[in-house]
């Protein structure tokens, strides 16, 4: 599975634009940036490739795999053993069993971006 195509046309001015602005961007306005970005290819086609691409991470992350776009960074899963907590409406204790999270570590590229002041 290759990223490039999502990873280079994010890139691109306005969607980068959309990114570092002080809001969320959501899967329809990256699919919307990416078809200002792009407009030889149809909505539906734009649909597919980020519907395969979001879906190719989440299968990889679920099959305990680990995910590296250069220049960004890595997803991965990481282990965490069952604890005490607490219900936070309740102050009641309750146990936490064990299960997988999804964790980010973001690459040098992408830490060269978020710290240019």
């Amino acid at each position: 599975f290759g990223g490039g195509f999502l990873w280079a046309a994010c890139a691109a001015s306005e969607c980068r634009n959309s990114l570092l602005g002080d809001s969320i961007i959501t899967r329809l306005e990256l699919r919307q940036a990416l078809a200002r970005e792009h407009p030889h290819l149809r909505f539906e086609e734009i649909e597919r490739i980020t519907d395969v691409y979001f879906d190719e991470i989440a299968q990889r992350l679920a099959d305990g795999g680990r995910v590296e776009l250069r220049g960004f960074g890595a997803f991965s899963t990481r282990q965490r053993d069952p604890r005490n907590g607490r219900n936070p409406h309740t102050g009641e204790a309750v146990e936490v069993p064990a299960k997988r999270v999804a964790f980010f570590k973001p690459g040098k590229g992408l830490l060269g971006r978020l710290n240019t002041d």
